[in-house]
């Protein structure tokens, strides 16, 4: 993860308005690396430093469950369920662009059947396929 230093730079400001406008663009730089979500805890670390698709939770789920990854960079994602024979489930995401950070997505799979289903994340330079279990 990077640090709050490393997303917000030192700078040294000409004028009153100049250090306003840069901390406009700071803010608005941290809020689009944590998605818009915030929280009365301090986390020194922000930003992911390396690409991460994380096991879902719970696991084994019913009927629902959480995947999250992790974007050390802006990039196009795709985040797609299959069942055990390949067949594309469902998207969570499609081809979506996304700021660097981590990122949580809800998969309801009620009307699935019980089952071993896989989840893969796609984005540019990275790929990976995790294993989650539908136990109804």
């Amino acid at each position: 993860m990077r640090t709050l230093k490393e997303v917000v730079k030192a700078r040294k400001p000409e004028t009153i308005a100049v250090h306003v406008s840069m901390i406009s663009d700071d803010l608005s730089r941290i809020i689009k690396s944590t998605g818009g979500e915030y929280s009365d805890k301090y986390e020194a670390n922000i930003l992911p430093t390396e690409f991460a698709l994380h096991q879902n939770f719970p696991n084994p789920f019913n009927p629902a469950t959480k995947i999250s990854f992790d974007l050390p960079q802006d990039s196009k994602v795709s985040l797609i369920i299959y069942d055990l024979l390949g067949r594309e489930v469902t998207r969570l995401v499609n081809n979506e662009f996304k700021v660097a950070g981590r990122y949580t997505y809800d998969f309801n799979a009620s009307s699935l059947s019980s089952g071993v289903y896989f989840y893969r994340l796609e984005t540019d330079g990275f790929t990976n396929t995790r294993r989650m279990m539908l136990v109804k």
